[in-house]
């Protein structure tokens, strides 16, 4: 029998995921500024958040699974949090975990028929996510915001559904906190 090195290694509190099968997608503001009330007259070339995902397995192949972390910067854009893109799973029979790895935040759901509402996040804090449920991250705090995530392969992303019909709710930095704004039909 031999012992060998793990193929990577998940700082989860003080890091992020490093080594072989760990991709890093950084997410300018300019890539998502749409989703953003308004988004005039700020840095566009501004990382707003960087996913990390590993993955040694078919991506196809049910029962296969993703461990990601996604690291969340606390800004604003013109009064509003930052946020993650959103999305339901194309497969909507594969639900997700999130837990809260440090920072704080809301995990914003949505069902299909449009109803939203947010789960509070923080160290240590888990979050079933049903694989029939849009989820989006969103940073009210103001240090970073660390969700790890764990996934099916088969699960898929649909934004299209969510850029078709958006979360209900629009999240902003108010003189005494948060402050949601119901998204007008």
């Amino acid at each position: 029998m031999r012992i060998v090195e793990p193929e990577a290694v998940h700082q989860i509190i003080e890091g992020v995921m490093q080594g072989e099968h760990v991709e890093k997608a950084e997410k300018p503001l300019r890539d998502n500024a749409f989703l953003y009330l308004d988004s005039h007259g700020v840095d566009l070339d501004q990382i707003t958040y960087t996913v990390y995902t590993h993955n040694v397995g078919d991506t196809q192949k049910l029962g296969d699974l993703y461990w990601g972390m996604t690291v969340l910067k606390p800004l604003t854009v013109n009064g509003e949090f930052n946020m993650t893109k959103g999305h339901f799973h194309v497969n909507r029979d594969c639900a997700e975990y999130y837990f809260g790895i440090s920072g704080e935040g809301l995990l914003l759901l949505m069902n299909d028929k449009g109803e939203t509402w947010a789960e509070k996040i923080f160290r240590g804090s888990l979050h079933y996510i049903d694989g029939k449920l849009a989820h989006r991250l969103i940073n009210t705090g103001n240090e970073c915001l660390k969700v790890g995530a764990c996934w099916p392969t088969a699960a898929g992303h649909d934004y299209d559904a969510v850029m078709k019909h958006p979360f209900g709710y629009r999240v902003f930095k108010g003189p005494n906190g948060i402050e949601m704004k119901k998204v007008s039909e």
